[in-house]
């Protein structure tokens, strides 16, 4: 100190490099896996056939079919119908014995939905009566079945644990994606000739399909598919390119060689796999024998399906018109508006919800949203039913109506619409994935077609704001449903989850058990470090 010069101290100089401690210092948080988000992107597009299947149908001037008994065909109201409703358990049916994802692999199933889809396309934009247009759809409907199927199934397998609610959520992006690129065909091509504006919205689903199929080409197989098939060279390879760490790879190969019965020394780069998990025996397990941590599975896996259907989110978005006519908006301009609305609210909240499922969790996600459909399905009867009963025009009514509509697809898209897809999917053990994540879309398919071909008789029958309260109350017996029997699963590898099942309603604990060995495990770990 006598130069005047401070003394160099590394504890208070502000040029001193900061060490980590571990103790005080939290780990950095891994950065997504670019190449697993892409392999999810491009397996989901295929969700994309469902909701342009959506798109409305101008035939009804050419042939003569009055869509709408009650209106004449020169009005050229259109109607819509999806692909992938009854089809799509079709598709499950072709499947049942031995799936084709399974036996062929997950990518060339992608690959085989998007083939089959362009044929049916084709056939609709060939079609010269109405008999070929109805063969062209149902053909059309098996390809979005096989997709709706095995999306998810792939981006599950695929996707590592810190994202896989984010990449298990653009199924449900793309739906809506479809559907937006279906009113937009409807707009553009309404102004051509009868016999050649339904010919080019059906035919342009040609062109998703053809992408679609040429790009999973160049996608890896899924690695748990790999493994099940005793290639565990490749799917060692597929793991290391998807996970977040080289360890988190090893865990995960680990985690499936004991689901497929390999034991953990063979680390052939092929071996024979175990008779019993070649597939054989799936369905006993299924149905007819199945233990209690198979049936817990099945029945949050069907039943939320079965729930997120009969909250209303179909009769909403097909018959959007409909109901905005019946709120008192007569302009076909503002019901198309008011239609493109619901599309461009729904498609923002999936995009908010894909990114606060890894972060939130999927219960409160789910339990939250679906408690707001209940009060918007209320609020949205409230208002149809005042206006029903009025003999002028009530403006706070349809301002109800109108937002109601609106909070309730927001709403529906932060929870109850992505994480369906993303909980159903992850919560099926190896063995039984792909039968019965096609077994809970078959279910979600049937019920959005009873929802979407019953409402009009529903609301004729209990009127329109009785229809709204009914689904309301569907949405109050969801949420009872959500929250009794449905363990939380974020952050959990695949072959973890399986363990938070088989005790039903007694999960909460399971699931503290489960921890407090996973903390003694990690405390034993962290002694023999020392």
């Amino acid at each position: 100190m006598a130069d005047g010069k401070p003394e160099n101290n590394d504890a208070f100089s502000g040029h001193s490099s900061h060490l980590p401690i571990p103790a005080f210092d939290p780990p950095a948080k891994p950065k997504r896996n670019k190449f697993a988000m892409a392999c999810s992107f491009l397996a989901s597009m295929t969700s994309i056939l469902l909701g342009y299947g959506n798109i409305s149908l101008y035939w009804s001037d050419e042939w003569g079919y009055n869509l709408h008994p009650k209106r004449p065909t020169h009005n050229r109201r259109p109607k819509r119908g999806g692909h992938g409703d009854l089809q799509s358990l079709l598709a499950h049916r072709l499947r049942r014995r031995r799936p084709h994802s399974d036996w062929i692999g997950r990518r060339l199933t992608i690959v085989l939905a998007g083939v089959i889809f362009l044929f049916g396309a084709l056939l609709m934009g060939l079609a010269t009566n109405y008999a070929f247009l109805m063969v062209g759809r149902f053909v059309a409907g098996i390809g979005v079945g096989y997709a709706l199927m095995i999306a998810p199934v792939y981006t599950a397998e695929v996707a590592p644990a810190s994202c896989r609610g984010l990449l298990l959520s653009f199924p449900e992006l793309f739906i809506n994606i479809g559907a937006v690129v279906g009113f937009a065909a409807d707009l553009a091509f309404s102004h051509l000739p009868t016999n050649l504006g339904w010919r080019f919205m059906l035919g342009v689903g040609m062109i998703p399909s053809l992408i679609l199929t040429l790009v999973t080409l160049v996608m890896p197989e899924s690695p748990r598919w790999l493994v099940m098939q005793g290639r565990l060279a490749e799917a060692k390879h597929v793991l290391e390119r998807t996970s977040d760490s080289l360890e988190e790879a090893k865990s995960r190969l680990s985690d499936i060689k004991q689901a497929a019965g390999i034991p953990e020394h063979c680390n052939d780069d092929v071996v024979s796999i175990p008779k019993g998990h070649h597939g054989k025996g799936v369905w006993r397990e299924l149905f007819l024998h199945p233990p209690p941590v198979v049936l817990h599975i099945m029945l949050c896996a069907f039943g939320m399906h079965f729930f997120q259907m009969t909250s209303g989110i179909e009769p909403i978005i097909l018959y959007s018109p409909e109901i905005f006519e019946k709120a008192g908006i007569k302009n076909d301009t503002h019901k198309l508006l008011g239609t493109m609305a619901i599309g461009f609210v729904k498609t923002l909240s999936i995009l908010v919800a894909m990114f606060l499922s890894d972060k939130i969790g999927r219960r409160p996600l789910l339990l939250t949203s679906v408690a707001g459909c209940c009060v918007c399905l209320m609020g949205l009867g409230t208002g149809l039913t005042f206006i029903q009963n009025s003999d002028h025009r009530l403006i706070w009514a349809l301002a109800l109506c109108v937002g109601s509509i609106l909070c309730y697809v927001s709403i529906f898209s932060l929870g109850l619409g992505p994480i369906t897809w993303v909980y159903s999917t992850e919560i099926f053990p190896l063995r039984l994935r792909a039968q019965g994540c096609g077994l809970a879309i078959a279910v979600n398919r049937v019920t959005s077609a009873v929802c979407t071909m019953t409402f009009i008789s529903l609301y004729k029958a209990i009127t329109i704001g009785g229809a709204f309260f009914l689904y309301a109350g569907f949405a109050a017996l969801a949420w009872v449903f959500y929250y009794t029997l449905f363990p939380e699963t974020r952050g959990k590898t695949l072959e973890e989850i399986e363990a938070l099942f088989g005790t039903f309603f007694k999960w909460r604990s399971t699931m503290r058990a489960l921890n407090e060995k996973k903390g003694d495990v990690s405390g034993q770990v962290q002694t023999g470090n020392d």
